[in-house]
């Protein structure tokens, strides 16, 4: 009998319904998508569908309805397909007319390939991989919340493999036999990522994923996109909902053309590495047939959409939350507001190449002989949706593969480190790095290191020429002393606690939260940066005056002052004078207003006054002592 969710378990004969009913309209496709996301939309139902990042492939019906959330690592070709063929059926002596879409394999008869029927259509495909550094929390409470409702009989972890296959016996479709999954092995869905070793060779292989992160599990996937494709973009965060297509036919295709092109060369175009990484098997990277994507701000499953609900709450949140990491900190009150400050900020916006809105913190003073740095790590990644940990040791520098490159041969982008979605937190442990030189790849890997914290962007290699591709990720750093990368502030570490066993002391702060806890911390940091504000453009251009920009006015003014005949027409006194205002303002912003102006993000007025005062009336008293030394360099 029909159930209320045949769409998901079935969602071929929704189109193929759709296509029959349209006598050729080109709206029928419209229909389609409109249908599914309708469908999708009532009853919270998008939690109905099974998530390809929770439910192991084997467990999952062929041709149904799965969700995928992802990332953008790669964009393919454009591919053509037979978006409509006609069939030829032998025994009846009858024709056909059927839908191709959403399919790998034509269906239904022999096929007319000479049919004045016969519609070309073209797809994109992109290789998308599970969101890189994604916290164990994050897919814990993603799966609790998908997992409300079991849509599908083949939806079940407990039940054996022979009970899926009897099941896919009775499948009407002749390709979906049992074969599809009888050969399927589980552990290589889940095969860790290789390390992104610069000497490895394994670019090529065909049982590489491709995960920018070593040690990274999940399954990756081939998803077939059939409109509005420019309207993403590499590294976006995705969830992808679409037909799901294992057929094992797939697989003997590219064993036939992979042999092909062994045999004669001259008779097809890609290459051998070429054909391997675009037509993987199907039982290790599967395809999905995108019905609807949604993008993705951000990959936390607690914020709720209407942020209205937690602004009440923002403000005891934040001090429950400073008081917990200035436990973490040692007793450093100061430090664990300068890592708040980093852990909300968020980029807003670009005036030509220049970020607004970051800011890398690095917390130095941190001990090199105790497992500190990992401790705080593992608290971070407690804390945020997204994070990675990277050992700038001399090893990782001189070998690990972090800038993304363009293969010719395998014509695929080989992902590297700092290919991350938006918003994820980069801790870089600087304490590691131990004495040495570093070799060409290493200092390619601090450049890089480099330009994403000054610029946020990472400039992938092409072999030919770099592209430089935006991005938008928080930067920690963490180093015995004065860090040798940029920053836009540093920190010392100033414990005032000492404890005897530092691994328990933090163990034991840990464990004092609740879960409730953490997750109150979790929606604040997320909802903090996903605020909306606005910022005065007098503002903007006294926080984008470079420290170059200032050293330029005084080179200029000192070299003026050794003229013997000077010129004071109003004009100079005129640029003397903007230039002593913005000087000024730059002082008093840089003292005081940057913190202060982090902390106006996340709507909280008021927070250590008291800590900021003495600071404050410090500079308001040596105001004039600044003013008469830049009126000494300027000759005003």
């Amino acid at each position: 009998m029909p159930t209320v969710h045949d769409w998901i378990n079935n969602p071929l004969a929704v189109v193929d319904g759709l296509f029959a009913q349209s006598n050729s309209s080109p709206d029928w496709e419209k229909k389609v998508v409109e249908y599914f996301k309708e469908k999708l939309k009532l009853n919270d139902a998008h939690t109905w569908v099974p998530s390809l990042n929770d439910v192991p492939l084997y467990y999952l019906k062929p041709n149904s309805l799965v969700k995928f959330r992802c990332m953008v690592q790669d964009m393919f070709d454009p591919e053509f397909f037979m978006g409509v063929y006609e069939t030829n059926d032998l025994t009846s002596n009858s024709k056909q007319v059927k839908c191709g879409k959403y399919k790998d394999i034509t269906v239904g008869g022999q096929v007319d390939f000479n049919s004045r029927n016969t519609v070309t259509s073209e797809r994109q495909t992109f290789y998308c991989v599970p969101i890189p550094g994604e916290s164990q929390w994050a897919k814990e409470i993603s799966f609790i919340c998908q997992a409300r409702v079991v849509p599908s009989t083949s939806y079940v972890p407990n039940r054996h493999k022979r009970s899926y296959e009897e099941d896919d016996e009775m499948d009407t479709q002749p390709q979906h036999s049992a074969e599809s999954h009888g050969n399927t092995e589980p552990k290589r869905q889940e095969t860790e990522a290789p390390s992104h070793d610069s000497s490895s060779a394994h670019c090529t292989s065909s049982l590489d994923l491709n995960f920018p992160l070593p040690g990274e599990k999940g399954p990756a996937c081939l998803v077939k996109v059939y409109e509005d494709w420019d309207g993403f973009k590499l590294n976006d965060m995705l969830e992808v909902f679409g037909i799901l297509s294992v057929d094992p036919a797939l697989s003997v295709i590219a064993d036939e053309r992979e042999a092909s092109s062994l045999l004669d060369p001259t008779e097809v175009t890609e290459t051998v590495e070429e054909q391997r990484v675009h037509s993987p098997p199907p039982s290790l990277v599967p395809r999905l047939h995108m019905l609807y994507a949604q993008p993705l701000v951000h990959n936390n499953p607690l914020l709720p959409s209407n942020l209205s609900s937690v602004l009440g709450e923002l403000a005891s949140v934040r001090a429950e939350l400073h008081t917990y990491l200035t436990h973490v900190l040692m007793g450093d009150s100061l430090a664990a507001e300068y890592l708040i400050l980093h852990l909300i900020s968020n980029v807003y916006s670009r005036r030509d190449v220049l970020p607004l809105g970051k800011f890398t913190l690095n917390l130095s003073g941190c001990p090199h002989s105790s497992p500190y740095t990992e401790h705080l790590y593992k608290v971070i990644q407690q804390l945020v949706p997204s994070s990675y940990r990277l050992c700038m040791s001399l090893h990782n520098m001189n070998n690990q593969r972090m800038v993304p490159r363009k293969d010719y041969t395998a014509n695929r982008l080989v992902s590297g480190t700092l290919q991350l979605a938006n918003n994820t937190s980069l801790f870089l442990d600087e304490t590691q790095l131990e004495q040495g030189q570093l070799d060409a790849t290493g200092v390619r890997n601090i450049t890089a290191l480099g330009n994403l914290i000054s610029w946020q962007k990472v400039d992938y290699d092409f072999n030919y020429h770099q592209m430089e591709f935006p991005c938008n990720i928080n930067v920690l750093i963490t180093s015995e002393g004065r860090s040798l990368l940029p920053s836009d502030s540093q920190v010392n570490l100033r414990p005032t606690l000492n404890p005897p066993n530092l691994e328990e002391y933090l163990s034991a702060v840990q464990v004092a939260q609740v879960p409730s806890q953490f997750n109150k911390y979790r929606i604040y940091l997320s909802g903090a940066r996903a605020l909306n504000y606005t910022i005065s453009d007098e503002i903007t251009k006294v926080r984008i005056l470079s420290k170059h920009t200032l050293q330029r006015w005084l080179d200029e003014s000192q070299a003026a002052r050794g003229l013997e005949n000077k010129s004071n027409t109003a004009a100079e006194k005129s640029e003397r004078k903007r230039a002593l205002k913005y000087i000024t303002i730059y002082i008093y912003f840089n003292s005081y207003h940057t913190c202060l102006y982090f902390g106006l993000k996340c709507n909280v007025f008021i927070w250590h006054m008291t800590l900021y005062s003495s600071v404050f009336y410090f500079i308001l008293n040596m105001w004039e002592n600044l003013l008469a030394l830049v009126k000494i360099i300027f000759n005003v």
